[in-house]
């Protein structure tokens, strides 16, 4: 697996000592170019590592792959003009999947912060991926046990404190899978990318976790992937809010220090044992 941490020397101040200098660790931020047959579609910045998963993360969220059966195999270009082929990764597709190439994102820019904007509507989303109905459900309790357990699955941010992180559970509360990104719509898509290439998807019953805050594109995937329960121990925006709501998704809000909101579909947070 690639590094995903680099060393730096900076210079600490103290307000109460002199300046002095150290070494510092940096989380890894670099492009990932994600090709079809060959052809560029998107460029993505994130952290290395785990590429196969969000190469099919991010195709699986965007509707252009459906089972492992579309895929014939993910592999980091290794020949041909490519200078840099750790950072170029090209997805194999079954003879019988038709993409048109002209009406697909090509070589669209993803920065680290925001993914790749420019969504259709909400209702527009929604024939891909409609609503869901889900009898899915969680104690309080174990909710709020998710965040230490995220936590412990980031050994990355450890040492940098620089990543963040996104974690699938199970109603129960257990840990299935976490990563860890520069960008956090690039852990999801690692995670749902996980469940993809293990055949572990949808993720009908699952509750999903992330890092500081969720957009509007975090509730997005996990709609794709099925995910009834978004957990984020930050805010939400208000688009996130709205999709949730009409998606049929519980969004829930600020989940740390024994508390936490619910934005959406409150019922699915079990009060009665």
């Amino acid at each position: 697996m690639n590094e995903q941490f680099s060393e730096t020397g900076v210079w600490r101040w103290d307000a109460e000592k002199a300046p002095e200098s150290q070494k510092d660790r940096l989380a890894l931020e670099e492009p990932l170019e994600i090709r079809v047959r060959g052809r560029s579609l998107v460029v993505t910045m994130r952290t290395p590592g785990n590429d196969d998963e969000l190469a099919a993360g991010f195709l699986f969220t965007e509707g252009l792959i459906r089972t492992g059966e579309d895929v014939s195999g993910i592999a980091h270009c290794r020949q041909g003009e490519v200078e840099h082929h750790e950072n170029t990764i090209n997805v194999f597709l079954a003879p019988s999947i038709e993409l048109q190439f002209d009406g697909l994102p090509h070589a669209r820019f993803a920065s680290s912060s925001c993914g790749v904007c420019g969504k259709a509507s909400i209702e527009s989303i929604h024939q891909h991926f409609p609503p869901l109905k889900s009898n899915a459900s969680i104690f309080p309790a174990d909710l709020l046990k998710l965040p230490d357990r995220l936590r412990g699955a980031q050994p990355i941010f450890d040492i940098t404190g620089g990543l963040h992180a996104a974690g699938i559970f199970t109603q129960e509360g257990h840990l299935i899978c976490a990563r860890e990104d520069v960008g956090r719509h690039n852990a999801v898509d690692k995670i749902i990318g996980n469940g993809f290439i293990a055949g572990t998807l949808p993720f009908e019953t699952h509750v999903l976790l992330v890092s500081g805050r969720v957009s509007f594109e975090i509730v997005q995937k996990a709609l794709a992937a099925r995910i009834p329960i978004v957990a984020a121990i930050s805010a939400p925006s208000s688009l996130a809010v709205e999709f949730a709501n009409e998606s049929g998704q519980t969004l829930i809000g600020f989940l740390r220090n024994r508390t936490f909101k619910v934005y959406s579909h409150p019922d699915r947070i079990r009060t009665m044992s």
